[in-house]
C-alpha cells in the first residue's frame, strides 16, 4: 500500500497553533489533503495525551472509530550550551507504543514542566537526551527537525553544529534521518557528503490544519502493512519511495535578509556585506542556501547513486490564491477549492493526477495551466527570507474573466 505522510504535527496545545487543532479536524482535512497517515504531535502533553488514549492501538498505530491511522510522534525543544557555545535544536520523537510514550514523559518530567506547551523547553544536550531515550527503548526514533533553519535546525546558522557528528558525537550512530524542512529539499542536501548517510525525510510542521499547511510536505512509504516497526524500517534502511516537498524558495528561511527592513539577499551579495544588514547594520538572518553553500562540498546538480526521488508541488489554496489574486482564506478562494475537492476526491489527486483536460472542464483554464506547471515544477517563486513565506509567480487570469462561465 502506498501511503502519503505527515509525521511532524502539533496539537492545539502547542503554542501559535489553531485552538480548533483537534483529532477530529486533524482527520477530515488530511482525508481532504490526501495523506493517509498522520502524527500525533505533542504526546508528552497532559491534556493531549488524554484525547490520544482513546484512540486503538495495534502495531504502534493508533486508530480513530473511523480508522483513520496515526503514529506517536513529538517535537522536543533542547536549549543547552555545547563547546562553550549556546545551541537551540529542536528533534522529532516517534515511539512504538504508549508504554514507551509513558516512560519518555516520566523522564522528561524529571527534568522540567511538560504542561506548558505541546513542544516543551529542556536544558538537555542532544548527546544526554539520545543516549536517555534509547535506554528507554531502541525502537523509539530520534530525529532532527528542519534541520537547518537558522534558529533551531541542528546545522542552522544561529548556533548550529556542521556535522550530526558534532551534535550527537557517539550517539549519532542512533540517527538515521534528518527533515529536510521547507527550506531545503534534498537536491540541495545532496550537494553535502556529510548527509549521504541519512534518510533526508519532509513534513509538514503544521500549526494548523488548513490545507496550505497539514501536508505541504509529505514521506511516501510503500509498505506490505501498515505498522510502526515497518515505518521505522523503512526510514532506517532509506527505502521508503519519495518526497514532497514545496520548492525552497517558498520556505521562509531560504534566502539571507531582514524582514522590518525589506532587505532579502542571495548568499554571494550578503557575504560580501559581511552578513551585515546594508539598511540597519545588523546582522543578517542567514538563510538556508547561504548555509548549505558554506558547507557543500559538491557541485550545484550532484545526485548521489541511490538517491530517494522527490517531487516539488505547491499546496492547492497557493495556486487558486495567486492565480486570481485572492486571499487564501477568502470564500472565492474556497469555492474554487471545493469545487475541485467535489470533482476530485483529494488534493494530491489534484496535484498529481488529474489530466489538464478534465481540469479544465471543472474551473478557469488558467487554473488548470497553473496546476499541470505546478506538477512539472514550472512555477517560479520568490524567495523567502527571515520569516517571510516565498511568494509563487503565477501567469494570472484577467481580473474581469477570472472566473468566467466556471463559477
Amino acid at each position: 500500500m502506498q501511503l502519503i505522510t505527515d509525521l511532524h504535527i502539533h496539537s492545539k496545545y502547542s503554542r501559535a497553533t489553531s485552538p480548533t487543532l483537534d483529532l477530529q479536524n486533524l482527520e477530515k482535512w488530511a482525508k481532504l489533503k490526501g495523506v493517509h497517515l498522520l502524527g500525533t504531535g505533542d504526546f508528552t502533553h497532559p491534556i493531549w495525551i488524554k484525547e490520544l488514549k482513546v484512540l486503538e492501538e495495534q502495531n504502534g498505530i493508533l486508530k480513530t472509530k473511523t480508522g483513520f491511522p496515526f503514529i506517536w510522534q513529538t517535537e522536543i525543544s533542547l536549549i543547552y550550551t555545547q563547546d562553550n557555545k549556546g545551541r537551540r535544536i529542536h528533534l522529532l520523537v516517534f515511539a512504538p507504543n504508549y508504554e514507551v510514550v509513558s516512560q519518555i514523559t516520566d523522564y522528561l518530567k524529571s527534568k522540567g514542566r511538560i504542561d506548558y506547551d505541546g513542544r516543551p523547553i529542556f536544558g538537555i544536550s542532544c548527546i544526554d537526551f539520545t543516549e536517555k531515550l534509547k535506554s528507554i527503548s531502541k525502537d523509539i526514533e530520534i530525529i532532527p527537525a528542519h534541520a537547518w533553519t537558522p534558529w533551531f535546525g541542528v546545522l542552522g546558522s544561529k548556533g548550529g553544529f556542521n556535522t550530526l557528528e558534532q551534535a550527537f558525537q557517539d550517539q549519532v550512530k542512533h540517527i538515521h534521518a534528518i527533515e529536510t524542512g521547507l527550506s531545503s529539499d534534498p537536491e540541495m542536501n545532496w550537494r553535502y557528503s556529510k548527509m549521504d548517510k541519512f534518510a533526508l525525510l519532509s513534513f509538514s510542521d503544521l500549526h494548523s490544519y488548513w490545507p496550505w499547511r497539514l501536508g505541504r510536505e509529505a514521506t511516501v512509504f510503500d509498505l506490505n502493512e501498515l505498522s510502526y516497526e515497518q515505518i521505522i524500517k523503512n526510514i532506517r534502511e532509506k527505502t521508503f519511495k519519495e518526497t514532497i516537498e514545496v520548492d525552497p524558495n517558498y520556505g521562509k528561511y531560504h534566502l539571507d535578509g531582514h524582514r522590518n527592513c525589506h532587505v532579502c539577499l542571495e548568499p554571494k551579495e550578503s557575504n560580501k556585506l559581511n552578513k551585515i544588514c546594508p539598511k540597519c547594520k545588523k546582522e543578517l538572518t542567514i538563510g538556508v542556501l547561504n548555509r548549505i553553500e558554506e558547507l557543500a562540498d559538491r557541485p550545484e546538480g550532484y545526485k548521489p547513486q541511490n538517491a530517494i526521488p522527490f517531487k516539488r508541488l505547491l499546496p492547492l489554496t497557493e495556486l487558486i490564491a495567486n492565480t486570481f489574486s485572492f486571499g487564501l482564506n477568502t470564500k472565492t478562494c474556497w469555492t474554487e477549492y471545493w469545487k475541485l475537492i467535489k470533482a476530485f476526491k483529494d488534493e494530491y489527486n489534484i496535484l498529481l493526477n488529474v489530466p489538464l483536460e478534465k481540469l479544465k472542464t471543472i474551473i478557469h483554464p488558467k487554473l488548470a495551466e497553473n496546476i499541470i506547471k505546478n506538477r512539472l515544477g514550472q512555477i517560479k517563486i520568490k524567495p523567502g527570507y527571515d520569516g517571510e513565506y516565498g511568494e509563487p509567480q503565477l501567469d494570472k487570469a484577467q481580473l474581469q474573466k477570472r472566473l468566467g462561465d466556471f463559477s
